[in-house]
């Protein structure tokens, strides 16, 4: 066959085959996805775990426009970690800062898991020699007002606990613990980034990847009452060296060595 009549042919094969594939992706059903999650739409944190999720759901085959509809919506009041959690908190708090004997456990008292978290480390307390005072997150003032109050005793820690209320007043409570030279341990890394002592908790972008997994299983037919609920399984530890130096810790080698990430 020459080449010019091999043009045409493919030209022409083209020229059939491409309306079709184009009523095929268009009558292609849309699927309908609602995300909610607990922080402002301009949370950077946020916004990156959302990209992960999106981009892990374009990998499954379902890529956004094509047959895939995604609705975000921006809340508070989400439980981010396990209620166990509120004890290995503690232990690590007094391993980075021994002096530590009176922790205020800064809470959301309208959240359950906030309740539950608190619970725990109340219950742990007492054979850590510690002893626990909740400080409820109503507003800015009260925060403010809550932790000068109990850092006016010394060897004073804080615990921040896993809850939407926690992000939305994290710049605050951060500069609380430099202010008044508190040692904390938060639920999440980005609060260490931004300047906190040090933190334990899931990672993040490890669940919003797996989440889109769920979805592709759902959308391949699977019945959601018939999947088991998934723990978390990578979990991640965050320590700032400097915020360390201010507060005159010297931290621990072999907490060093189990740390994910090490902020100098």
């Amino acid at each position: 066959m020459r080449r010019r009549e091999f043009i045409k042919l493919v030209g022409g094969s083209l020229a059939t085959a491409w309306p079709l594939a184009a009523r095929a992706q268009q009558s292609e059903k849309m699927r309908r996805i609602g995300v909610l999650l607990p922080a402002t739409a301009d949370d950077a944190v946020f916004q990156a775990r959302l990209g992960v999720f999106l981009q892990e759901l374009a990998i499954l085959g379902w890529p956004i426009g094509r047959n895939m509809r995604i609705d975000v919506r921006w809340a508070t009041g989400f439980m981010i970690a396990e209620y166990t959690m509120g004890g290995k908190w503690l232990e690590l708090l007094k391993e980075i800062a021994p002096g530590v004997t009176r922790v205020a456990v800064i809470r959301d008292a309208t959240n359950p898991g906030g309740i539950a978290q608190f619970g725990v480390i109340n219950a742990m307390a007492p054979s850590l020699r510690v002893e626990v005072t909740p400080v409820n997150m109503r507003s800015a003032d009260d925060i403010d007002n809550d932790v000068a109050a109990f850092a006016r005793s010394p060897n004073g820690g804080l615990i921040i606990t896993g809850t939407g209320a926690a992000i939305r007043y994290r710049e605050l409570i951060i500069t609380l613990a430099a202010r008044h030279k508190l040692p904390a341990i938060y639920f999440e890394r980005f609060f260490v980034a931004d300047g906190g002592l040090i933190s334990y908790g899931v990672d993040l972008l490890d669940q919003y990847r797996r989440a889109a997994g769920y979805i592709d299983r759902i959308l391949k037919g699977e019945k959601p009452a018939d999947m088991p609920v998934q723990a978390a399984t990578k979990y991640e530890l965050a320590i700032n060296l400097k915020t360390a130096k201010a507060l005159s810790l010297t931290v621990p080698p072999s907490l060093l060595a189990r740390a994910s990430e090490v902020i100098e």
